[in-house]
């Protein structure tokens, strides 16, 4: 099988499956990058050297080549590309593809009123809706928004970013947090309003008030940090925090090895949110706002992590006090966190699925998986999705 992931450019959260992908399929696998990495995220840390990777070729250096692939390979992926163009060609031939996309409608779904705002979705997706097509839900809030619109019918499946695994041996799992009578917290994403940074300053302050011992280790840069550590530095926090700056990918998850809990307090705008997979993967208790979309596709409330409702920081700390509180009770969670990311949500299993879920759609066959990726997404409204998390119905 010839398999094509066309997406506007490789990064760290893609390479660990597009690796997965090269290694099962070799050269019948290829990457098409359609468009640089924008400026802000070479800044950011997130620029590759394409020529390092086998597998990935440049449409705007090897245009020809490239839409020889995208045009005659068995299955085609497409993430964002800008190029519509590219994905309308094998659709209007009838042949096999794969859509990945986070949700539509990020600021309320109510914007799918609007008419204009109707015509391209009909164009880009609702029109191909009895064809040969599938979307891969990229967030668990995707799903609602191709439905409220009628796109892909019986054809969306859970999916997301699968970062580079750890994975480690029951000695190492027991031995790599700190056992120094405090409990140390960690927040990593850029400084910026949409992921509430200032919630880990509230927080601190709460539990200094209640006699707890901890520390708040915070990974990122962005325009509130200075704001952040002025705040700190006035409520005569400064002793419990830790500031990184801009931290490189695999640093982060070294200091998240070393902490208890992680907090991911980012507002609905949050497509996924990788940095859970991680916190996951480091064996942290995952404290995370229900509204972003990597929540109800990888958490189950109590079982492997804790989720608050629709931002609300009030919600969260009341989390965080029951942690400390009744540590013993809830440590468990970040084991079995990690062993969510080891066992069904890694690069290797997602990739897996993919190459058995394409090979069927090949042949018009549509198979999804039990679990995880490649699973039926649930339509669920974004109202209802804390309540369906917390009843366990996901």
């Amino acid at each position: 099988m010839t398999f094509t992931f066309a997406s506007n450019y490789i990064n760290h959260h893609q390479i660990p499956l597009c690796d997965a992908l090269y290694r099962a399929l070799g050269e019948d696998f290829t990457f098409v990058q359609t468009m640089p990495m924008e400026q802000e995220r070479v800044d950011m840390g997130w620029s590759v050297d394409v020529r390092s990777l086998p597998y990935v070729k440049c449409l705007y250096e090897e245009e020809r080549e490239c839409l020889r692939r995208i045009a005659e390979s068995d299955v085609v992926m497409f993430g964002w590309t800008e190029r519509e163009a590219l994905a309308e060609a094998r659709l209007a031939a009838g042949k096999p593809v794969l859509r990945v996309s986070e949700r539509l409608y990020r600021e309320g779904q109510w914007r799918a009123i609007s008419p204009r705002g109707l015509i391209a979705k009909y164009r880009e997706h609702v029109r191909y809706r009895k064809q040969n097509v599938c979307m891969l839900c990229a967030g668990a809030y995707a799903a609602s928004d191709f439905h409220l619109i009628g796109a892909y019918p019986g054809k969306l499946f859970k999916w997301g970013y699968f970062p580079a695994l750890r994975t480690y041996d029951d000695a190492a799992f027991e031995a790599m947090k700190p056992q120094d009578g405090a409990l140390h917290i960690v927040w990593a994403g850029r400084f910026i309003p949409l992921k509430h940074p200032e919630y880990a300053v509230r927080l601190a302050k709460t539990l200094r008030a209640a006699g707890y011992r901890f520390f708040v280790h915070m990974l990122g840069d962005g325009e509130m940090e200075r704001t952040i550590r002025q705040e700190v530095d006035d409520l005569g926090l400064k002793e419990q925090f830790r500031f990184y700056g801009y931290t490189a990918p695999d640093r982060v998850r070294d200091v998240m090895e070393k902490c208890h809990i992680h907090l991911f307090t980012s507002n609905h705008l949050e497509g996924w949110g990788a940095v859970v997979n991680e916190g996951m993967n480091s064996g942290c208790v995952e404290v995370v706002n229900a509204q972003v979309g990597v929540a109800p596709y990888l958490l189950r409330h109590g079982e492997n992590g804790l989720v608050y409702p629709d931002g609300r920081y009030d919600r969260m700390e009341e989390l965080v006090l029951e942690l400390f509180a009744h540590w013993e009770r809830y440590s468990h969670m970040g084991r079995a966190a990690y062993e969510t990311i080891r066992d069904v949500w890694n690069a290797d299993r997602a990739a897996g699925e993919l190459i058995r879920f394409a090979a069927g759609l090949m042949g018009g066959e549509i198979s999804p998986a039990q679990e995880g990726p490649l699973s039926v997404a649930p339509i669920v409204s974004p109202r209802g999705m804390y309540r369906a998390m917390t009843e366990h119905r996901l």
